[in-house]
C-alpha cells in the first residue's frame, strides 16, 4: 500500500483532470510513491512524492493546506476573506498572502475588462448552484445583487483592503487553489523533492517527470461523461494543468444548463460556446486564473489571450465536443 496520511473524505464533484497514474503505480525501479490524501478547499486532494520516505514532509503539506484554507475560505468565520466580506465597508488588514492574491485578481479583472471578477460572490450566493434544485432566481433579485458587484470598488493599500460597497463580497475560489499548488511545489522542492504530482481537484501540478524518465500522462475529463472518461490527453513535465468548465457544478431547467461560472454583467451563468477550458502553464496560479478567464471570454477571445502569453498552451472544448488546441 502507498504510505499516506489519511483524513476522513467527503465525496466532491467530478475532477476535471484525471491522472493516468494508476493510483500507487510501481515504476521501473519498483518504488511506490509516498502519498497524502485529504479533503480541503471543498474537494478531494492528493499529493504523491517519489524518491522520499519522510512522513513529516507529508504532514507539512497538510499543515500548509490547513493554513490556506483558514486564510481563504469565505465560509470560515476566522478567515481573512470572511472578515473582509463582513466588514460592512470598513478597512480590514489581511495577511500578506491574502493581499497578494487580491492584487493579482484585480490585475486580471482589469485585463479581462471585468469578465473575471472576484466580487461576483453575491451573484454566486443567490444562485447557489451547488445546492440549487432547479430554481432560477427572480429577475429583481438578480438586479439587486448585481448592483453590489464590481472589482473597481475594491481598494487595497499594502495589506489593508476596503470593499467600498458594504454589501460587497469576494470569492477567491477561482484563484486560490492555483496559488496553493504553487506553494506546495515550493515546499516540496525546498525539501529536495525532484519528482511529485500535486492534485488539488482540477488543479494538477507536476514536479519533474516520472521515475522512468517519461513525462506524466494526464487525461482530460470528458464533459458530462462518467468520471474517468477522457476526451484527450497531455504529457507534462514541470508543468501545471488546470481546467474550468460548465459540468463541475450545474443544474438543468428543461434543456438549458445553469452552471457555477457567473457573468458579473448579466447576473446569470455565462452562456457561450464552451464546455471547458484547460490551461497548461508553468504556474498553477496562472493556469487557475486563465482557465476561468478564457472560459468567460469565449473561444475566439480566449484563444487570442492565450496566444499573447509565453509558455502557455490551452485546450478549448466547445459544445459540439470539438477540441481546439492553442500553442501546441
Amino acid at each position: 500500500m502507498c504510505k499516506s496520511i489519511k483524513r476522513k473524505l467527503t465525496i466532491g464533484w467530478v475532477l476535471f483532470v484525471v491522472l493516468l497514474l494508476g493510483g500507487c503505480t510501481k515504476y521501473q525501479d519498483g518504488e511506490t510513491p509516498m502519498q497524502m490524501d485529504g479533503f480541503f478547499f471543498d474537494t478531494v486532494i492528493k499529493i504523491q512524492v517519489w524518491g522520499k520516505s519522510d512522513e513529516k514532509l507529508m504532514s507539512k503539506c497538510e499543515e500548509l493546506c490547513r493554513k490556506y484554507e483558514l486564510l481563504f475560505d469565505r465560509k470560515n468565520e476566522n478567515s481573512d476573506v470572511w472578515k473582509l466580506n463582513h466588514s460592512k465597508g470598513s478597512p480590514v488588514e489581511v495577511s500578506k498572502e491574502t493581499a497578494f492574491l487580491i492584487k493579482e485578481a484585480l490585475e486580471y479583472s482589469r485585463l479581462s475588462k471585468g469578465a473575471f471578477d472576484i466580487s461576483v460572490a453575491p451573484i454566486s450566493d443567490l444562485w447557489d448552484v451547488k445546492n440549487n434544485p432547479g430554481k432560477i432566481p427572480a429577475q429583481d433579485k438578480i438586479e439587486a445583487v448585481k448592483s453590489h458587484v464590481g472589482y473597481e470598488k475594491i481598494q487595497i493599500q499594502d495589506n489593508v483592503v476596503t470593499l467600498e460597497d458594504p454589501q460587497m463580497a469576494i470569492d477567491l475560489g477561482a484563484i486560490a487553489k492555483g496559488y496553493i499548488a504553487d506553494r506546495l511545489k515550493e515546499l516540496l522542492e525546498k525539501n529536495g523533492v525532484e519528482q511529485a504530482m500535486i492534485d488539488l481537484g482540477g488543479n494538477v501540478l507536476a514536479i519533474g517527470h516520472k521515475q522512468d524518465g517519461e513525462p506524466f500522462h494526464i487525461g482530460i475529463q470528458k464533459p458530462f461523461a462518467n468520471r474517468g472518461e477522457i476526451i484527450t490527453t497531455v504529457n507534462i513535465q514541470d508543468k501545471s494543468v488546470v481546467s474550468s468548465g460548465t459540468y463541475e457544478r450545474y443544474f438543468k431547467v428543461k434543456d438549458h444548463i445553469y452552471h457555477h461560472i457567473m457573468n458579473p454583467k448579466t447576473g446569470y451563468p455565462y452562456d457561450n460556446d464552451l464546455l471547458q477550458v484547460t490551461i497548461i502553464s508553468d504556474s498553477s496560479l496562472q493556469g487557475d486564473i486563465f482557465s476561468t478567464m478564457c472560459y468567460t471570454l469565449g473561444l475566439e477571445e480566449g484563444k487570442k489571450l492565450v496566444e499573447q502569453q509565453k509558455n502557455m498552451q490551452a485546450i478549448f472544448i466547445t459544445k459540439d465536443e470539438n477540441i481546439h488546441r492553442v500553442g501546441f
